[in-house]
């Protein structure tokens, strides 16, 4: 299925329903007094995360999203009926935001996260909420409110532990399936993927961890070039980066140091956040290098990037290597994990159970 990461939607809730005029006729009750009833409300319009969806590619054809007016209200003080509610199941980690002024409403970060997106209209009042000591036959009512009605933008972000990046033909995919079950489409020119997949790493018996492969990235992709651009907010929620770095190019013109100083600008251009993240060096390819070149090699590509992290050397078509790697980063995000889980520290004396 094609990754759909951005859709545009109109929802509108119900209308709440009219309220009525009524009045009692009755045999032998001549003055029965008012007995009109209250408009139902509006149906609500809910969003749910849904752990098992991972596209919005539903929201691309169907983009208009409508609940139930409720009924008016009758004679006999009988109320009009609550209009039918309906919830929309979107992937978790779903942004929603208004697209008229960009401004973000919801975020869906939990499966099975519920919030209501657009409420329903209050019903009207039927003439028996004005009776009084004074007006005792009102003929007065109210219509009902209208059901809210907006123009969303739906935006997903990968909740991924780990964001591949580097050029296209940088061997992104091909570690990819290396390391996981995902398959991703992989041929030897440039931008082979055009939308993230996602694969799931086991490294042992209920240890795993989600990475996210991107578009490859180019020069001027901040600004829009090449299609990396239009994918770089998936990496904003993982926990580590990936840069992945051909060591090996098909032309002898083309500087491997060049190509990775261009990435790091980028996630500097696009956002100070993205570029602070926990960044790693894989140096791909190394089957392509002589045996007896490699460590040269490497330690020239270092001290010209100037790298003062973690390096790592594989292959990704021969598995030479990832194995330590993924070991490695299974490490890095359970403690990630651990350290996001911890409970903040109270104060005792600001703490709820404390003796006054």
């Amino acid at each position: 299925m094609k990754f759909v990461d951005e859709a545009y939607i109109d929802i509108a809730a119900g209308d709440g329903g009219n309220g009525c005029v009524s009045f009692r006729h009755e045999k032998y009750k001549e003055f029965g007094g008012p007995n009109g009833g209250d408009g139902g409300r509006g149906g609500h319009v809910f969003a749910v995360a849904d752990p098992n969806l991972n596209t919005l590619v539903d929201f691309r054809y169907s983009r208009r999203y409508e609940a139930k007016r409720g009924e008016h209200g009758m004679g006999s003080d009988m109320f009009g009926a609550a209009g039918s509610d309906i919830t929309l199941k979107m992937p978790v980690g779903t942004i929603i935001t208004d697209a008229e002024t960009g401004e973000v409403l919801y975020e869906l970060l939990n499966p099975g996260e519920v919030i209501t997106i657009a409420k329903g209209g209050d019903g009207g009042f039927g003439n028996m909420r004005f009776k009084s000591a004074i007006n005792r036959a009102p003929r007065q009512k109210t219509p009902g409110w209208p059901g809210e009605k907006k123009n969303l933008k739906l935006e997903l972000k990968v909740l991924a532990d780990v964001g591949l990046l580097g050029m296209p033909n940088a061997g992104k995919s091909t570690f990819i399936t290396a390391v996981s079950n995902a398959r991703p489409k992989i041929a030897d020119y440039p931008f082979t993927t055009l939308h993230p997949n996602l694969g799931v790493v086991r490294v042992g018996p209920e240890q795993s961890f989600v990475v996210a492969d991107i578009p490859g990235l180019i020069e001027g992709a901040s600004e829009g070039a090449g299609l990396g651009h239009q994918f770089l907010r998936h990496l904003q929620r993982t926990r580590l980066l990936l840069h992945i770095v051909d060591l090996a190019p098909f032309d002898d013109a083309v500087d491997p140091v060049a190509q990775a100083k261009a990435i790091v600008n980028e996630l500097k251009k696009y956002d100070q956040q993205l570029y602070d993240k926990p960044r790693w060096l894989v140096l791909n390819k190394l089957d392509m290098v002589p045996a007896d070149e490699r460590e040269a090699r490497v330690k020239d590509f270092v001290k010209r990037f100037k790298w003062k992290g973690p390096v790592f050397e594989i292959s990704a078509l021969t598995r030479e290597g990832c194995e330590p790697l993924i070991h490695a980063i299974f490490r890095h995000v359970q403690s990630e994990q651990r350290i996001e889980n911890e409970p903040e520290e109270v104060d005792p004396r600001f703490a709820g159970d404390a003796p006054v």
